[in-house]
């Protein structure tokens, strides 16, 4: 057993919460940006008006997309050490 290679959740939530909680936090931000990306598109419906695609080419790409990371586990010597310190 490697106490730096091993790793621990240490999040402190249930370790099995997080097979759901991953997948939400992944599907969320994306969701996010694409309901963005769609309102803006809806105000190019109808006949093509350079003046109008150019605002709306500037108002979708003005906007930094959502994001989430997932952050790694604590190595285990250290997740020792906090529980012995608490």
């Amino acid at each position: 057993m490697t106490y730096t290679r091993d790793r621990r959740n240490d999040y402190g939530a249930n370790d099995k919460a997080s097979r759901r909680a991953i997948r939400r936090n992944k599907r969320l931000p994306h969701r996010a940006n694409r309901h963005h990306d769609h309102q803006r598109l809806t105000a190019l419906a109808g006949a093509p008006d350079p003046a109008i695609d150019e605002v709306v080419e500037v108002r979708l790409r003005g906007r930094r997309p959502k994001t989430w990371r997932k952050l790694p586990d604590l190595p285990l010597g250290e997740h020792l050490d906090r529980r012995r310190r608490a």
